[in-house]
Order: C-alpha cells, then structure tokens, then sequence
C-alpha cells in the first residue's frame, strides 16, 4: 500500500507562477511546454510514482538486490517496474527528440524526478546515472558514438553509469591506475573500479560504464586522465548486441540503506581487455566526466531535498486531529518538567505546519530563486523536530 502524495499542486505553483511558465514557452523549442501538458506530465509522474514505485521501496530495502557468479539481480518487482517506467516514456523525458526524447526542460523534468526519488530512491538512481551519461555524449561523444548510444540510452533499453573511484584513489583521482592499451580503433581497459551505482544488474539489456583511465604515455596526475565508454555487452555495427565485453561485478558494498539499489565493485580486463572506446581527447577525461558529475551533484542534491517530503507530503496518522493531552496538576513546588514539555508538545502539535517555525522575527527571503521558495519552507520545517534555531532575522540568499 502507498503512501506517498506528490505534492503536485505546490510543483504547478512553483512552475506556473513563481519560475513563469510563460517565460519558458517563449524559449526555443519550448512552445508547446502549456500548462495542459505541465499538469499532464506532473500528475501521470505522481501516479506512477505513487502507485509503482512507493510500494517498492521498503520490500525493496529489506530484500536488496543479490550477487550471484558475477550477475546482479535486482529486488522483486523492480525489473517489472522499470519495463513500465521505459514503455511509459519516462526515461527520455528531457531527452534530445532526434533521438527518441520528448525534450521537456528540466524546469518540468526535475520535479518529476523529485518524485521518483521520494517515492524510492534506490530506483531512481539508475535512471539519474543514465541522463548524465547522455549528457556527457551529448557534449562531448563523437556523432558516431551518440548514433550508436544516445537512442538505446535515452529509451532506457540501456543504462549508463559513472566508473571514477579506485581502492587505492578516492576523492584524489590523480592517483587513478585503471589502464588503457590503444589497440586499434579501440582500448584495452585493464583495472579495478568501487563504489559503482547500479554499476551490474539485470533490468535493462545493456550498461554502458563511462570509464576514467591512462593511456601508456600519459602524464602523471589528473592531467592525464582520459574517459573510455565501455560497454557490458558490445553492440555491433547494426546495433544489435554482441559478446558480454571483459567486465564484471566482483561484490556489492553491504550499506546501511538504499539496499536495492547496488553499489558494484567492477573489474575490468581480467582475461583479455574489456573493449573500450576513447570519448573526446586523450587527457582530457577528467573534464568531460565533469560534465556528468555536475548531473549527478544536481539529483544528489535534489534527493537530500526530498528527504524532507516525508515531514510534509507524509505527515503521520493522527497528527492533524490529535486530541490535547490534559496538562497534569501542578505539584506543591510548581510545575514540574515533565509537565511543562508534555503540554508545550501538545500545543505545537495542534499548529498548522510551519506555525511553530516562526521565529522572532520575519524570515527574508532574499535573490532570484523564486522557486527555490518551497524546497526553502521544506528545509526549514526539517531543521529540527518543533524547533527554531535562529531567533534573529534571516537573510537566506537563493
């Protein structure tokens, strides 16, 4: 059973009135974004989510996803779930309409996946990895590789990922050791990778692992770092699916939550090479990953927003129409601490939400981010459990 509510109409504000829907339509390629097709697209996003993705999520948690001789399978019902995700549309949803994308602006987009990741998280990131894949072929792969993969990417038949970190190489990716033998029109990868989201599963036909590595004759630190598409299966030249390519999924990390969604050891090349294909210029890897680093930090960030949601859009049973605690007499030398926290709780819970979140003085909200003006009522209500910590005026700069 579900119990998520999209807070759509809070979306529609926020698009139509505070961004200016208007102002979008009038953008290139942006006339026919009406609010007939915003509301269209907001309230199918919140059904599917609520109806689909929602009850996934804890069943999803508990269950995880399973390593078996190399193979990833994916909790109960989530295969189902992304068939009906991809034949729905939803994966190309911003996605370029030469290849098969509706080409919505991520002013419609991201509150759509603002859903999915409130409604389950661990499912939502695979399709966040996917988007910034196509966004760093969009920009940077060859006209070739984006015929070969952006259309497969975009539909959600295939699903990419972002392969930076090492065992020896955490946040220092200068000290990378994944190695890359030109052979041919292609390379030879060789090297471990860790912390790989959805890096090996089995709901799409296909995983494409944008890979950072070093050619022999590259220079030492991040300067010579270069990003390699590596495909789980090769595609031939029709497109169709060849040989499973010389990666494999080693473990999967033991977590604390978001246990359906895999988080991969990959290695590469342990028989003869994993086949691997140059994107751009040699040494020059680290900037293009950027460009999907960036995609990543934009859903990371809206995902540590919707955490909040289940404060707002999920409040719990009864805490609307709680009945008052009767406040306990007094003792002969006053009031005692127990009393007086029992019936201070009471009186907030009878509140409207926000109500006790005022603080002395007015809050200024101050900037151009008018619709930041909702995700900034939800931060504050998740500040603390009934509590203010500011009793001063607030500048907050969007």
């Amino acid at each position: 059973m579900s119990t998520y509510a999209a807070p759509l109409k809070d979306m529609q504000f926020v698009i139509k009135e505070l961004v200016g829907l208007e102002d979008i339509t009038a953008m290139p390629d942006c006339a026919e974004v009406t609010g007939d097709v915003v509301d269209a697209v907001l309230e199918g996003a919140g059904k599917f989510a609520a109806e689909v993705l929602d009850p996934l999520n804890r069943e999803g948690d508990k269950q995880g996803s399973k390593l078996l001789d190399g193979k990833v399978t994916a909790p109960q019902g989530f295969k189902e779930a992304y068939r009906q995700f991809i034949t729905g549309g939803w994966n190309g949803l911003s996605g370029q309409t030469e290849f098969g994308g509706q080409g919505l602006p991520h002013v419609v987009a991201m509150p759509v996946q603002e859903m999915w990741n409130s409604a389950n998280m661990a499912f939502c990131l695979c399709p966040m990895l996917t988007s910034g894949v196509l966004e760093a072929l969009k920009l940077r792969g060859s006209p070739a590789q984006q015929q070969m993969y952006v259309p497969k990417l975009t539909s959600g038949a295939w699903c990419g990922t972002m392969n930076l970190t090492e065992p020896q190489a955490g946040s220092d990716l200068s000290a990378v050791r994944t190695r890359a033998v030109p052979e041919g029109d292609h390379y030879r990868i060789h090297g471990t990778k860790i912390f790989i989201t959805w890096g090996e599963h089995d709901m799409a036909e296909n995983i494409i692992h944008l890979v950072l590595a070093r050619t022999p004759d590259a220079p030492e630190g991040v300067k010579g770092i270069s990003l390699f598409i590596v495909p789980k299966f090769l595609v031939n030249p029709d497109g169709t699916l060849g040989e499973h390519n010389d990666v494999k999924c080693v473990s999967i990390e033991h977590k604390l939550g978001i246990n359906a969604s895999p988080t991969c050891v990959l290695s590469y090349g342990d028989e003869k090479g994993a086949l691997g294909y140059l994107v751009g210029e040699e040494n020059r890897g680290l900037e293009y990953m950027f460009i999907m680093m960036n995609h990543a930090r934009l859903g990371v960030g809206l995902g540590r927003v919707v955490r909040q949601h289940p404060r707002v859009d999920r409040p719990p049973a009864g805490r609307l129409d709680r009945v008052p605690l009767e406040r306990s007499a007094p003792p002969a030398h006053g009031p005692g601490r127990v009393a007086q926290d029992a019936t201070r709780r009471t009186a907030l819970d009878q509140q409207p939400p926000f109500a006790h979140a005022v603080p002395e003085e007015p809050v200024v909200v101050v900037g151009h981010g008018r619709g930041h003006v909702r995700h900034l009522l939800i931060l504050l209500w998740g500040l603390g459990d009934r509590q203010w910590c500011l009793n001063r005026p607030v500048a907050w700069f969007l």
